[in-house]
């Protein structure tokens, strides 16, 4: 027995089960025991279809009297009937539906119920269907209410809308082109299996397969779409169990919405809105034709590409469902006169803010709990500035690819795509108005990274420069321009003709000409955000350097030690507890001791940090150790400058990062107070966004309502931001001037120009394996993060030198240009709101000293604390004794030093110098005595200053007299 002729046979018995006892298909018959019962059912089933080839006016033995006769007027160019045994096909004919004695049998029932068992086995559960609320499409608004973005998963680009909103001239075009009967049969039309059966022969060019939407339905939700006899099979006896699960109007309701009309379109609402630019509920018989004409085939009926098919598919649905009594004679001719007027088809595209939207989709579980976008279609208000965040991608995409190219790190592993085919199709066939080949071929290709920003360049030139005899690439840009393109030898090896790149285009300017510079995608990473200061809502987003090439969102996903950015959380520690900006500390070796106790301890638990640049400054002021981002100092001010103890000011500072959302556990070791503990981007963002607010810490989100059937399911509460209580008004603009003294004077002087205007902190990690920038304005904070991924284990550095500074801040510029741009104007920074301003007092100082000036000399304007009594609490010398201060002073002009300004540092270069403090520098508690300012100058009260010493001096081995 041949295959084919089991397949027929197993398709035939579950075709017989659900037209003849739907009620009770069996899926599992024994090849031995069963083939009695398997025979009845066959001749039961013939005998049903000779009923309905009666009712169909076609007689079935002259069909196949004429089949026996010449076998190819029946298979015709049907390449599932060719190879059949007619011969065979007869016997079972005359054994089934005759009830004939044939011998021998010509159907092995054994081979049918083993292949028939194996084929519907493990059949899907019709009963999910019962209330199914398809995936959908939500749609995502910017703050400014535009359409932004759409979610939607693959295959359900689709807006769900009830069977009672859909007209019922729409409802019965559908059911008239698709499956008259459907009102009739009980989920298979054996009769619209033979229609198809004969119209198949008739014209065998595109095969019908008579299936019935209840079918179809089974099809696109349950069974899938291979086009196999065990699918066939399957599809049946799902579609006969649909139909006693569910009733009529709840099967064409899922058809309605699931079915696939194209224009990236499934279901009659997208469909509708697509097309016609309006709702599904107000559609026209004619428009609802054209709609269930596009059921059958929506590329080949494609109005767009084939408006010709689209018409002939139209009339033949308006007079079918004239045929049916749904429209009267004049309202057929009426449908029929013209094609309705088609929308222009603009392909759904979007080309930035995809970590945005994820992370956005994310948020909407956790805050909104909603269990997934898709699982409705929602309209959703979020945060988004359009034009500042293509701003931040494209700023984080550059400034990647710089680094590297700075850095010598640049690679290229190849195009993005190759356009020599496309090229070679419509060279010479395409209207010359249309422009040359290559440029139509880059203007319809579809690139994989299509979220870069850089714009796509294709390879129309390679040669010799015939004056210099170097290499020359040119690259055609989709405006039609061909510009020279600046590359590296690695890469112009690489290229290939027609090769699609991306490029940075250098505009002219003077005598230079326009040209291309190369850029490939970056194998470091980076991310960004844009935080709205008052109200935390993320303006832009940058995740990583392309959602295409990774899906992780280092903005919110990923942790990094944030290296010096975080220091400002120790030093508003130190404010918070009457530090003036003008303290002096010591910027010089410490060693504190273990956490937990020094019992016990080895050497390795004591703590001994460094400088960036392994030195020292000696005695400096709280205020320039933060500008210039000294790991000392900062580790000093846990040595009594936040509390007595070291461990007791490190739980401090723990305390406070705990209040600021930093991190939902501290670890209270040394190391953390610079950086040594990973945060993510948006905290440290939101942490600065409260500095900027003077203490108000903003909630980020994302989102400010969800919308479901024009009822809000999720909406922002405005409360707006959360003091934190740990530091008041006066720490935080303390702070806020000294960060705005990072730009004026520290790390990050390379945006002077920006310092009315900004303040922030870089930050570094050790190694330099994280780089920072995190800044503020008035009205946002940005934070700039570059690093190499780490989720191997392996930690990469970016390379000596590439510090915050010089990675991150280029990055931080542009977005920051962009911000003022599209969102705020630029404006210089506020000064002490009335709250903060009652506790402070602004005077003159020495910026090098701390000390007050009053004589009129250049100074700079400090702000001080008041006490609770509005008296300025003096804390020049409270860490460093005043005596201590003086004397690590330069030297006037007229002794034997040198004539500079401010603290020299306690321990010069010379190896031999022996200044006190070398091993310990003095504590708090170890103050020299205060000379009254009337005594005499005697051996008692004279304070020492220190000599500089010559290891060479020969009298008394170096001792001075």
């Amino acid at each position: 027995m041949s295959a084919i002729l089991v397949k027929i046979f197993a398709t035939a018995l579950t075709l017989s089960q659900v037209v003849v006892q739907p009620d009770s298909v069996k899926t599992s018959f024994d090849p031995a025991r069963d083939k009695d019962e398997v025979a009845r059912i066959l001749k039961d089933g013939c005998a049903h279809m000779r009923r309905a080839f009666d009712i169909e006016d076609i007689n079935l033995d002259e069909l196949i009297e004429t089949a026996m006769e010449d076998p190819q007027a029946v298979t015709g160019d049907l390449k599932v009937l060719q190879g059949l045994s007619f011969g065979e096909l007869h016997a079972s004919y005359r054994l089934f539906c005759k009830n004939e004695q044939v011998e021998p049998p010509p159907v092995d029932l054994a081979e049918v119920i083993t292949y028939y068992n194996n084929a519907v086995v493990d059949l899907p559960d019709a009963s999910k269907l019962k209330g199914v609320k398809l995936p959908g499409m939500s749609v995502v608004l910017d703050g400014a209410g535009n359409r932004f973005a759409e979610v939607y998963e693959a295959d359900h680009r689709r807006m769900w809308v009830p069977l009672s909103n859909i007209p019922d001239a729409v409802q019965q075009a559908f059911v008239s082109a698709e499956d008259k009967r459907f009102f009739q049969h009980k989920g298979v039309d054996e009769r619209g299996v033979i229609r198809a059966f004969m119209g198949n022969m008739a014209r065998p060019g595109r095969p019908a397969g008579g299936s019935t939407i209840t079918q179809q339905v089974a099809k696109n939700l349950l069974v899938g779409d291979d086009v196999t006899y065990e699918r066939k099979m399957r599809e049946m006896i799902i579609a006969s169990r649909i139909e006693r699960t569910l009733t009529k109007q709840e099967i064409l309701e899922i058809y309605l919405n699931s079915i696939y009309l194209g224009r990236a379109s499934w279901g009659i609402e997208m469909a509708a809105r697509s097309y016609f630019g309006k709702s599904a509920g107000s559609l026209t018989a004619a428009e609802g034709a054209l709609l269930a004409g596009l059921a059958k085939g929506p590329n080949y009926y494609n109005p767009d590409l084939h408006p010709d098919r689209a018409r002939e598919r139209m009339a033949y649905v308006v007079s079918r469902m004239q045929e049916d009594g749904a429209l009267s004679g004049d309202q057929a001719r009426q449908a029929i006169e013209a094609l309705p007027q088609v929308a222009a088809f603009q392909r759904p595209q979007r080309s930035m803010g995809f970590h945005f939207v994820d992370h956005l989709t994310r948020d909407a579980r956790t805050l909104a709990g909603l269990e997934s976008l898709t699982t409705s279609s929602y309209t959703i208000r979020s945060t988004l500035n359009r034009g500042l965040q293509q701003a931040t991608e494209a700023a984080m995409q550059e400034g990647l690819a710089r680094y590297e190219m700075n850095t010598g790190r640049q690679g290229f592993t190849g195009s993005e795509a190759n356009l020599a085919e496309a090229v070679k199709k419509l060279d010479g066939t395409s209207e010359p108005a249309a422009g040359p080949a290559w440029r139509q071929a880059l203007q319809a290709a579809r690139l994989p990274l299509y979220d870069v920003q850089w714009p796509a360049a294709i390879v129309v030139e390679q040669g010799r420069d015939r004056k210099t005899g170097g290499s020359v690439v040119k690259v055609g840009l989709a405006d039609g321009r061909v510009l020279p393109l600046k590359v590296w030898d690695a890469a112009r090896r690489n290229l290939k003709l027609y090769d699609v790149v991306r490029v940075r285009v250098v505009e002219a300017k003077g005598k230079t000409a326009a040209r291309a510079e190369l850029r490939a995608p970056p194998t470091v990473q980076g991310a960004a955000v844009v935080l709205e200061n008052k109200t935390g809502r993320i303006l832009a987003l940058s995740g990583g350097f392309s959602y295409p090439l990774s899906q992780l969102n280092r903005a919110t996903q990923a942790h990094r030690q944030p290296g010096s950015a975080l220091k400002p959380l120790t030093y508003l520690a130190g404010l918070a507890q009457g530090l003036q900006p003008n303290t002096l500390v010591w910027d010089a070796p410490v060693t504190l001791p273990p956490v937990g106790g020094e019992q016990n301890a080895s050497a390795r638990d004591y703590w001994t940090p460094r400088n960036y640049d392994r030195g020292s400054e000696g005695i400096i002021t709280l205020r320039r150790a933060l500008e210039t981002s000294k790991n000392l100092v900062t580790a000093r001010l846990l040595d009594g400058g936040i509390d007595t103890q070291p461990e007791q000011s490190l739980r401090r500072v723990c305390e406070l990062a705990l209040e600021a959302q930093l991190y939902v556990e501290c670890v209270p070791h040394y190391p953390f107070v610079l950086g040594a503990q990973p945060v993510r981007i948006l905290d440290i963002a939101a942490f600065y966004a409260a500095i900027a607010n003077e203490g108000a810490l903003p909630s980020p989100h994302a989102f400010e309502t969800i919308e479901e059937g024009g009822r809000w399911v999720y909406s922002h509460k405005p409360s707006g931001p959360v003091q934190i209580g740990s530091a008041d008004r006066a720490a935080f603009f303390q702070l806020k001037t000294i960060l705005q003294g990072v730009l004026e004077r520290g790390t990050a002087q390379s945006l002077r120009a920006l310092a009315p205007y900004v303040a922030g902190k870089t930050g570094t990690s050790d190694n330099e394996n994280d780089a920072w920038f995190v800044g503020f304005t008035n009205d946002v904070t940005i934070a700039v993060w570059v690093g190499y991924d780490n989720a191997d284990g392996k930690r990469r550095t970016l390379g000596r030198g590439q510090t915050g500074a010089k990675v991150a801040i280029p990055i931080f510029r542009d977005i920051l240009e962009a911000a003022w741009t599209h969102h705020a104007p630029k404006t210089p920074l506020s000064p002490p709101s009335p709250q903060a301003a009652r506790q402070l007092m602004a005077l003159p100082i020495d910026l090098e000293t701390g000390d007050r000036v009053t004589d009129g000399r250049k100074s700079f304007k400090e702000y001080f604390r008041l006490n609770r009594f509005g008296q300025l609490t003096e804390t020049q010398f409270r860490l460093v004794p005043q005596g201590d201060a003086y004397a690590y002073r330069h030297p006037t002009p007229w002794s034997d030093g040198e004539d500079l300004s401010g603290y020299g540092s306690p321990y010069p270069e010379d190896p031999y110098a022996q200044e006190p403090g070398w091993l310990e520098p003095p504590r708090p508690s170890a103050r020299a005595p205060r000379r009254d300012a009337e005594a005499p100058w005697d051996d008692n009260d004279f304070l020492a200053r220190p000599r500089r010493i010559d290891p060479d001096y020969f009298w008394r081995n170096g001792q001075v007299y």
